[in-house]
């Protein structure tokens, strides 16, 4: 296999080549002056089963861009097979109609990446799931749940007076995973949405007093749910509140809300690169989710099964 890094996560994409002991293959990702996109692949790939790592996170369009011409250079290098590995993938908010005259972006995202000549695609906690469906290609979503549950146990200790919170209804699949995963209960947070990202806390299903809570969720962006439910939470009687979440997005102030919040700690993936962003940050801690989707990598790569990872 060879593996190919764009330019939004070296870090994670160094990681994922070290777990499996295979070097990233030698290629130029660059910019025009203008801004456009310009690959160069400095190896033969003809033949070869090649994964391309590369999140859409910020700035969402141009980390999409170069995606998009990297598929396009080793489809026209005579890649035997391309894997688009975005560990986060972006737009995957917007995966309905919420009204008259609006877009679905996360298929034509979806469109846009399998026309571009990917064969097939690996990424990590979809924040929904049918999402997968917008694919005409294989698509893999690899689940965080059992990372989490290990940075928990290891954390944690006696995890009895423990319980997982999902921060909304939507979200109670994926915190069932982990609840389970724990052998601990669980409670949601009944939010109602005002309009795109605003939201208020309504109501509180299941019993918190007492208790060490853990909220989890695919991503946060602003924080501002996130914060506004630990306290929520903490005002309903709990012990302390901390968060699990898989995609740190964390726009604009949100490492500063959250340092000022009554959360304990987040614990966020490193799906989306964020040293800048987190120096300084005094609750918001990472865990490496390069061995993961590396060990996804490598059954792709075997023909084995990616879903018995989380059997």
């Amino acid at each position: 296999m060879k593996l190919l890094a764009g330019n939004s996560n070296p870090p994670l994409a160094e990681a994922i080549a070290e777990s499996l002991d295979v070097p990233l293959t030698r290629a130029q990702v660059k910019r025009f002056p203008d801004n456009e996109a310009w690959v160069v692949i400095e190896e033969n790939v003809r033949g070869e089963d090649v994964f391309v790592i590369q999140s859409t996170s910020y700035p969402a369009n141009d980390n999409l861009m170069e995606l998009l011409v990297c598929i396009d250079a080793l489809k026209r290098a005579s890649a035997r097979r391309i894997t688009a590995v975005t560990p986060y993938f972006g737009y995957a908010r917007q995966d309905r109609k919420t009204g008259g005259r609006t877009p679905i972006s996360a298929k034509l995202v979806a469109n846009l990446i399998t026309r571009a000549g990917a064969d097939r695609v690996l990424t990590m906690d979809l924040h929904s799931g049918q999402i997968q469906g917008f694919f005409d290609i294989p698509t893999d979503n690899l689940q965080a749940a059992p990372l989490m549950a290990q940075d928990v146990m290891t954390h944690y200790g006696d995890i009895s007076d423990l319980l997982v919170v999902s921060p909304d209804a939507g979200g109670v699949v994926r915190a069932l995973a982990l609840a389970s995963r724990l052998n601990v209960g669980l409670a949601i947070v009944d939010k109602r949405r005002e309009g795109p990202g605003k939201s208020e806390v309504a109501n509180i299903v299941g019993d918190v007093a007492g208790r060490r809570l853990i909220i989890f969720d695919d991503l946060t962006d602003s924080a501002t749910t996130l914060c506004s439910a630990a306290k929520a939470l903490i005002e309903a009687g709990a012990k302390e509140v901390s968060a699990y979440i898989t995609h740190g997005v964390l726009s604009g102030a949100a490492v500063e809300r959250v340092d000022g919040s009554v959360l304990k700690e987040l614990v966020v993936t490193d799906s989306i690169e964020s040293r800048e962003r987190l120096k300084g940050a005094r609750k918001i801690r990472v865990v490496s989710c390069a061995e993961l989707i590396g060990e996804a990598i490598r059954r792709i790569a075997n023909e084995e099964s990616v879903s018995k990872l989380f059997d």
